[in-house]
């Protein structure tokens, strides 16, 4: 555990300063002199958002044009949050979410619903602006996200702070419902978009993901005869030669995989799992799902997966299966269940970035699902770190 040291408390604090003042000058150099009508509109956004909504310091970042948004970024999120308006009968006083197809694609080449998209944001920015400064209080919990993300933003560990405005915006169009569940339904809708949606989690979003942990064992009567399993049942790999032992029902004969000795059917679910370098699947099984042969594991056989095959090819095996790009292989796996609401996400556990999701209405037993073919290095489940209190009195030197 560290700790604490008064004495070199205040260098450290100065040399941060520093180095996050160098950081931002930096942004700012890079800041272009002209900047179009979409990019100005998200610079407006993001002052208005700012001035009514409290704790939302962290988008002046945007309206100072410290970090200026790409135009196709800026085109795709005015396009999808003038159809969120749109679909609000009272903008400003709403009782929930609408419903959205994760599937929705921007027609960024059309010019004519971009300019009616802009009429539309503008038009809902007017009662934005009607609002008392400082009206609206997001939250605890959306208040420690936005903190992080500032963190984060400043030590460029985000792209940008778009998902810093998507939470303002959630507060603000939410702000008569209970402010806890902000960011459960962000990270929902979020992941409804499947492909990489977030970059970098925030810490307390992640901590409510992790919150889910469970225990997860492999069960070895379900094992390839041709897997090892360790004493723990934690941990497996394949061996040299074929076991002799029972064929039962349940027993994978072909793909050299394994499910865990529970299913889930109800609640949240998470696991986390340290994956080799060349060929590896992870997901989760129906019950009903066929585990003899060599019949591809993917959606139409009862399997939610992802694979990774000789080392380079990411894949999500829905049918036709969905390529995810080389830059979102991990080492250590998250997976998250959420059977209720139907989602089974993905993520890259060490760098706390979304890979993919699962949409689906679950109605069977589902059961963790493991599989790899290396002969060295273990496939290993691990149980997720649990979270450590720091001793310090005011802001984490050390976070």
């Amino acid at each position: 555990m560290f700790q604490c040291f008064h004495f070199i408390a205040e260098p450290i604090k100065t040399m941060t300063v520093k180095i996050k003042t160098s950081s931002i000058k930096t942004k700012k150099k890079k800041t272009p002199d002209y900047l179009d009508e979409e990019q100005l509109l998200i610079v407006e956004l993001a002052r208005d958002l700012g001035r009514v909504c409290q704790s939302a310091s962290v988008l002046e970042h945007i309206w100072n044009k410290d970090e200026t948004w790409p135009t196709p970024l800026c085109w795709v999120f005015i396009l999808e949050w003038a159809s969120m308006f749109g679909r609000k009968k009272r903008p400003m006083q709403t009782d929930g979410w609408p419903e959205t197809d994760g599937d929705e694609k921007c027609d960024l080449t059309n010019q004519q619903d971009m300019q009616r998209a802009k009429l539309d944001l503008l038009e809902w920015m007017k009662d934005l602006k009607a609002q008392p400064e400082q009206s609206v209080w997001p939250g605890e919990m959306v208040a420690n996200i936005l903190e992080d993300l500032s963190s984060a933003w400043r030590w460029s560990r985000v792209p940008n702070l778009l998902c810093a405005m998507e939470l303002v915006l959630w507060t603000v169009m939410l702000q008569d419902s209970d402010k806890d569940t902000i960011p459960q339904q962000w990270l929902m809708w979020k992941q409804k978009t499947k492909i990489g949606a977030i970059p970098y989690i925030p810490q307390p979003v992640w901590e409510w993901i992790t919150d889910a942990a469970v225990e997860v064992t492999l069960n070895q009567d379900t094992a390839n005869p041709d897997l090892l399993i360790s004493g723990d049942e934690k941990r497996m790999r394949c061996g040299f030669e074929r076991k002799d032992i029972p064929n039962y029902h349940q027993r994978f004969d072909g793909w050299w995989c394994a499910v865990g000795m529970v299913g889930y059917e109800s609640g949240r679910h998470y696991w986390e799992v340290e994956v080799g370098e060349r060929d590896w699947r992870l997901g989760v099984a129906k019950e009903s799902a066929l585990r003899k042969g060599f019949k591809s594991l993917n959606t139409d056989t009862g399997y939610f997966t992802l694979r990774l095959e000789r080392g380079t090819e990411l894949k999500a095996l829905t049918v036709p299966f969905t390529a995810l790009p080389p830059g979102l292989i991990p080492r250590k796996v998250g997976v998250y269940l959420d059977y209720d609401g139907g989602q089974l996400s993905f993520y890259d556990a060490d760098r706390r970035v979304h890979i993919y999701t699962y949409n689906e209405r679950f109605q069977e037993k589902l059961f963790p699902l493991f599989g790899t073919v290396e002969i060295i290095n273990d496939l290993v489940i691990r149980t997720p770190e649990a979270k450590t209190q720091c001793l310090c009195a005011t802001s984490c030197l050390w976070g």
